[in-house]
């Protein structure tokens, strides 16, 4: 007995000598982690045929490229123009390009080509395939340096395209560590008015980003999980959001226990016993809807959630390890200047949050009836949602291939820089080409065999620029009129726009594959928490409408305030993955207390109590991720600035709306018929036995109210 009290008292992080144990154990293996962590970029796969759908004719084309002589090279067009006919001064620069271009590259550079109306001339530059961007840059350089005046020169095409997201990432993650430690910290100093507190949790997250990307890094590596740039930074965002609000909720209750506790051990210890519960049920509900992803048809999304996951529970590994042992080694006086000493009371000034908390118990039916036509009103902005981004419209700023994609478009058929690729039976190749001349095609390349002649690839070139509707249109009727006239030939209509469009196709398959079984899972989740129906099915509900009504603000603000024309393909199914398992998140912070208190009460006391506890807590909790996901608005692509703001924005009416509003409003007016078929749904149940000894013992003198902590709101 002796020998297993000891072994327990190890295992507790905040024991006299566990604290030190597992502050050496997080030690060895933050030493272990960092330089593992460097090397997760390193191991990032962006190139988009990591990103295509499993079996789709733009991923097969991809997968035969190595059939093809230089078919894995990585191709480029620099385009030179003018605004009027070029010059003999122009005409000796391309000249002299083309010489050099082949020395830089190690390829011959066929004879330029020239527009139709003498403003313009293309040069085509082929690379390897594992080029690196000091070897394009020197191809950009060249083009660019020593121009006659009024002549422009970009290179667009595969090449530019990959130079200008090399630029564009260029040292970000860096920058989105940095900003996102220096949000958390200014928020914590906000929230805890502590000089000393902040610290804490911003080193755990700290620990945690590098222990989560050590083991994305391994997972990579060995384990073949596909990890690119978008994953990589939610990982970091959801490291510092989420771990920052476990943080808030154990350091909420541990400051409550030490105002009782004369001995600190004890007070994180009993902390520990009544937060973890929430924590744990709120980072596996978090996890198990990220893991829906898994199911998807798409790579990029597939591995999105095992990525996402893993600094997830990373985040409450640390925060219930690390954290308690560094408060416990610590001691009270990390909450300087408000030190909570035993037997003090908290500011007994009246809050806003329990104001709030007040009218809508004086009014809860018309509360949340006024909460949830506010969201539908709010849901009615996603009419007309445009999805599927442009190529001018990827980055937020218009990098060199983008303008050299405009000048091809001003004076060549659209399509010149990324003609599409077909791939088919070499003993079919006049018919195939045949087949191809469709309306939107503006020319067919003769067919090019494969190494063991089985194959052909023909380039086709569009009349409209690459990944326009017009494009996708297209695409659409070459693979129709392929599939008619020559069935048997294996046709493949591939390359970049039918990569996109194959793309936003797999996109569509997996919001109807992943969401429903989303909500599955998190439903089941609450029913496992709360031991209710009727609770998990309003409490699914209410996340579901705060998703649209987010949905909706959000695409008003992208097109009248950020001059977004649509929406990337993937922010409809990440924004609800990370919406509601993230709203879900908050809800159970609230309703798992509301769930204690009213076994201890009657249910309309038991809410009001569970309100004021943990309404300041899933306020700060609720900024403090709202703020860590807007910091992606500062990367470069359209698509990250808009989950970015998506998120953050819904955070936000989930904290200040549904959880503030909607949900204490529906459990007030329910009553016991909220907790419906658990024992606290009986009438004779819970404190109407025992209550008054039970709350009267609970809530003797300073626990007669317990407050929103941390922040006074």
């Amino acid at each position: 007995m002796l020998l297993r009290n000891r072994l327990l008292a190890l295992l507790v992080p905040c024991g006299r000598k566990a604290k030190w144990v597992v502050i050496a154990a997080w030690l060895i293996i933050v030493f272990i982690a960092v330089p593992m962590a460097g090397k997760l970029s390193g191991a990032e796969k962006n190139d988009f045929t990591q990103a295509l759908p499993s079996g789709a004719q733009s991923t097969q084309v991809a997968e035969l490229d190595s059939r093809f002589k230089g078919g894995n090279d990585l191709s480029g067009v620099v385009v030179y123009a003018r605004d009027k006919a070029l010059s003999a001064a122009d005409r000796a620069k391309v000249a002299d390009d083309r010489e050099r271009l082949a020395e830089i590259t190690g390829h011959s550079v066929p004879p330029p080509s020239a527009s139709a109306d003498g403003q313009a001339l293309t040069l085509a530059v082929t690379l390897p395939s594992d080029a690196k961007s000091g070897a394009i840059k020197k191809v950009r350089t060249q083009a660019e340096q020593n121009l006659p005046d009024g002549l422009d020169a970009r290179l667009t095409g595969a090449a530019g395209e990959k130079l200008d997201g090399q630029d564009a990432f260029g040292g970000v993650e860096s920058t989105l560590l940095y900003v996102a430690a220096g949000v958390v910290a200014l928020l914590l100093l906000f929230i805890y008015r502590s000089p000393v507190l902040w610290i804490l949790p911003l080193i755990v997250a700290g620990v945690t980003s590098q222990v989560a990307e050590a083991i994305v890094y391994l997972l990579a590596r060995h384990a073949g999980m596909v990890v690119n740039s978008l994953g990589a930074a939610i990982l970091l965002v959801l490291v510092f959001g989420a771990g920052t609000d476990y943080a808030l909720l154990l350091l909420s209750r541990y400051r409550e226990e030490l105002r009782h506790q004369d001995d600190r051990h004890e007070a994180m210890r009993a902390a520990l016993r009544k937060s973890a519960p929430a924590v744990i049920a709120s980072a596996a509900t978090v996890c198990l809807a990220l893991l829906c992803l898994t199911v998807a048809e798409l790579k990029s999304n597939r591995s999105l959630g095992p990525v996402a996951a893993v600094g997830i529970v990373c985040a409450l590994a640390a925060t219930l390890t690390l954290l308690p042992a560094l408060l416990v080694v610590c001691g009270r006086w990390v909450f300087w200047p408000a030190v909570p000493r035993p037997g003090t009371r908290p500011a007994a000034k009246r809050t806003v949050w329990e104001r709030l908390g007040a009218g809508v118990a004086a009014r809860p039916r018309v509360s949340w009836i006024a909460a949830a036509l506010v969201l539908c009103a709010l849901a009615l902005g996603g009419t007309g949602l445009r999805t599927g981004l442009d190529f001018k419209h990827v980055y937020r700023s218009e990098p060199g291939s983008v303008v050299g994609q405009k000048m091809l478009a001003d004076h060549y058929p659209g399509g010149s820089a990324r003609p599409a690729r077909v791939i088919a039976d070499a003993a079919a190749a006049g018919p195939v080409a045949q087949a191809l001349e469709v309306e939107g095609v503006a020319k067919v390349l003769p067919p090019k065999k494969s190494t063991d002649g089985a194959l052909v690839s023909i380039s086709v070139v569009m009349t409209d620029p690459p990944n326009s509707s017009g494009a996708e249109s297209t695409i659409d009727r070459m693979r129709a009129s392929a599939a008619v006239k020559v069935p048997d030939a294996h046709v493949r209509v591939g390359g970049s726009t039918a990569a996109t469009l194959d793309v936003a196709r797999a996109h569509s398959h997996d919001r109807k594959a992943v969401i429903p079984l989303a909500l599955a899972v998190v439903f089941l989740v609450l029913v496992l928490l709360l031991r209710s129906l009727i609770a998990p099915l309003l409490l699914v509900g209410a996340v579901v409408a705060c998703y649209f009504a987010t949905l909706g603000t959000s695409w008003l603000l992208f097109q009248h305030v950020l001059g977004f024309p649509a929406v990337d393909a993937s922010l409809v199914l990440y924004g609800f993955i990370f919406l509601v398992a993230l709203g879900v998140d908050y809800t159970i912070f609230l309703v798992d207390r509301m769930r204690e208190e009213t076994a201890l009460s009657a249910p309309r006391e038991g809410a009001l109590r569970a309100f004021r506890a943990t309404g300041g807590v899933v306020v700060s909790a609720g900024a403090v991720l709202a703020a860590t996901f807007a910091v992606l608005a500062v990367l470069p692509l359209v698509a990250m600035a808009e989950i970015g703001v998506m998120v953050g924005l819904g955070v936000l009416l989930e904290t200040l709306l549904v959880i503030a509003v909607l949900v204490p409003g529906i459990a007030l007016d329910l009553g016991r018929w909220f907790w419906w078929p658990s024992k606290l749904a009986r009438p004779t149940g819970g404190s109407r036995t025992h209550g008054g000894s039970r709350v009267k013992k609970e809530y003797s003198d300073d626990r007669q109210a317990p407050t929103g902590d941390p922040v006074q709101l």
